[in-house]
């Protein structure tokens, strides 16, 4: 049987009881709605960055260069990363997780990995849930890391206060192919790995679509 966390030790910071109530609101949200029904007033101080992109793209790099930034500012981070699901066991692969491991030892860093679960829109099923946890116990920034599948991420900004879209050099035909998609959410465009050939005509393409017409309000 399933013993529910301590409220007031998640809005002490405790991360063993957040964790807790995050893995409760991935398996059974029923029983975890109304703790976190309570830690809903207890948030809204939190800036939330949502951070999308195609696989590949270095989202997690930015990530990290992110967390570096908030933290030498002495704010306290929070990450939600979503992770393909395993084809074996539904859970997250982890990977993001992994490539964060230098912010492992930092009290002031909690990172979050979760499964897609099949879930469509590059979230999972909780990732509000989580948000809000992470907010109640204080985070000043929590980054939302997308699980990477394109056009169809667009929920990302339903979450975010700000949307950061990362690109790379090779982009090109899928800068058109995103059209209509993920380049209207962003608040922020990013062109990673900016040392290879393509990044200058990448940012010019961009440029252009977003001084179109169709794009000037």
């Amino acid at each position: 049987m399933r013993t529910s966390p301590s409220l007031d030790a998640v809005l002490q910071g405790d991360q063993r009881a957040a964790g807790r109530l995050m893995s409760l609101a991935e398996d059974d949200f029923d029983l975890a709605r109304p703790m976190l029904s309570q830690l809903f007033a207890h948030g809204g101080q939190a800036h939330v960055i949502g951070v999308t992109g195609q696989p590949g793209a270095g989202k997690s790099t930015l990530v990290n260069q992110l967390i570096t930034h908030f933290r030498a500012a002495e704010e306290r981070v929070g990450v939600v990363a979503v992770d393909p699901s395993s084809p074996f066991t539904g859970g997250a692969i982890l990977g993001d997780r992994i490539r964060m491991l230098s912010h492992a030892e930092d009290p002031g860093v909690f990172v979050r990995s979760m499964a897609a679960r099949g879930a469509l829109g590059g979230l999972a099923r909780a990732t509000e849930d989580v948000i809000c946890v992470l907010d109640a116990m204080g985070f000043d920034r929590i980054i939302v890391e997308t699980v990477g599948v394109g056009q169809s991420e667009v929920e990302v900004a339903g979450v975010a206060h700000t949307t950061v879209v990362v690109m790379t050099p090779g982009y090109g035909d899928d800068i058109q192919a995103m059209k209509s998609g993920v380049l209207e959410i962003a608040d922020v465009f990013v062109i990673n790995k900016a040392d290879l050939d393509g990044a200058a005509g990448v940012a010019a393409q961009l440029e252009q679509m977003l001084n179109s017409p169709a794009n000037v309000t």
